[in-house]
């Protein structure tokens, strides 16, 4: 992307940045496409094969109620189910597929993905689900289902969680913006903040890039 524009690095199956869904939707209403969002995967838990324990359910589902009490967003915790695996790949891999077709398609898919599972109790590691998502977004269910069981596909994603490891990300969501006059990013915020706070921050970053 050239211009000013932010860097959103996120997962679709974290809490948080389910919590921050409402963040990047007021972001959007203040600065429309003259601010642009690209959305990077983190990779939460990527490759993840055991199934999830009573134990990690209780800590994860504690998490939840901290981003429930602070955003009022609602949670379904039945997709917790005994058995389920916590892969975060497969979903973050289709926003990766998503994100080809327009990076705001993407924001959508991704918003979409995080509403199906934590509100809806839609297990989001599934290509089926996935593909019904990407169709309520606009998209082609054989041709993304093409590219989300590609190999490039898969490799894409992977570079995404390099790139965040090398840009010294270690929790999600991060939200960055750049560059300035010399080029540089700096970081908007690390983990959630209200929906009025990062606007501000922005519109004062614009205004001081705009002088």
């Amino acid at each position: 992307m050239d211009g000013p524009h932010l860097i959103y690095f996120s997962d679709p199956m974290c809490s948080w940045c389910y919590g921050f869904s409402t963040v990047i939707a007021a972001v959007r209403k203040a600065f429309g496409p003259a601010l642009p969002i690209r959305t990077v995967m983190g990779g939460l838990r990527p490759g993840t094969e055991e199934p999830i324990t009573p134990e990690a359910r209780a800590t994860i589902t504690s998490h939840w109620k901290h981003v429930r009490e602070a955003t009022d967003l609602p949670f379904d915790e039945r997709v917790l189910a005994e058995g389920f695996v916590y892969d975060t790949d497969p979903a973050a891999r289709a926003v990766v597929v998503a994100r080809r077709e327009d990076p705001e398609i993407a924001l959508t898919y991704l918003l979409r993905a995080q509403q199906a599972f934590y509100a809806q109790a839609r297990d989001v590691t599934k290509g089926d689900v996935l593909a019904d998502l990407a169709e309520e977004v606009g998209l082609d269910r054989v041709d993304f289902i093409a590219q989300w069981e590609s190999e490039a596909a898969r490799q894409e994603t992977w570079r995404d969680y390099a790139i965040s490891q090398r840009a010294g990300v270690t929790g999600f969501p991060t939200l960055v913006a750049g560059p300035n006059e010399e080029g540089v990013f700096g970081v908007v915020t690390r983990g959630y903040a209200p929906p009025e706070q990062v606007v501000a921050v922005l519109k004062d970053w614009i205004d001081r890039i705009a002088a």
